[in-house]
């Protein structure tokens, strides 16, 4: 696994050992930024179930101002900083072990501070709804900010949830990547924080 395209172009990442974590295929990660690219330069990027931290890397790379990684793993935390360190972005990024499925309460901000943020949850465990609702509730997001969820075909992404827009919807084989753009007026972020 190699960094795309950028500052860091070839660059060789470590990858985590094993099937618990699921990478995101340079494929669909060149899809991905092929999409977004005009959009990248100086965001500051939220990477959830970050694996190996491959996409908000390849952000970084391609001049994002910041990314902060999150997972839960112990084993994928020290894999994403060994790929920083590699990548000499340590003044760039930060991550942390936290499990994300119960909250994202490790996310404090005055104000919305993210742009733009990654998500690639484990398939099919029902975290992307839980995952959106802490987004919002954190208030750590910018207007127009954009989620890309990599997710499976078997868990679609809900379509017209309250705070949160599917702008587009991509398919690889039995992969879907769903661009959301958040929507920060009050009256949708309480109705989407009160669904149940």
């Amino acid at each position: 696994m190699r960094i795309i395209s950028g500052a860091f172009r070839g660059k060789k990442l470590v990858s985590l050992k094993g099937l618990a974590t699921r990478p995101t295929t340079d494929r669909v990660r060149e899809s991905i930024f092929n999409i977004i690219a005009p959009h990248i330069i100086n965001t500051s990027v939220l990477d959830l179930f970050a694996g190996t931290g491959a996409l908000g890397l390849e952000a970084i790379s391609r001049r994002a101002a910041s990314v902060f990684f999150i997972d839960s793993s112990a084993a994928a935390v020290q894999t994403i900083q060994k790929n920083i360190t590699a990548c000499r972005a340590e003044n760039r990024a930060w991550v942390l072990r936290w499990d994300i499925s119960k909250n994202l309460n490790c996310l404090h901000s005055d104000t919305p501070a993210y742009d733009l943020v990654f998500m690639d949850p484990p398939y099919n465990k029902n975290y992307i709804v839980p995952t959106l609702k802490n987004l919002v509730k954190q208030n750590v997001l910018k207007d127009g900010s954009t989620i890309i969820i990599e997710h499976s075909d078997a868990e679609p992404v809900p379509q017209n949830l309250p705070g949160i827009q599917l702008a587009d919807q991509r398919t690889y084989g039995k992969t879907l990547v769903s661009f959301l753009r958040v929507m920060l007026e009050e009256s949708h972020s309480e109705t989407f924080l009160n669904k149940t």
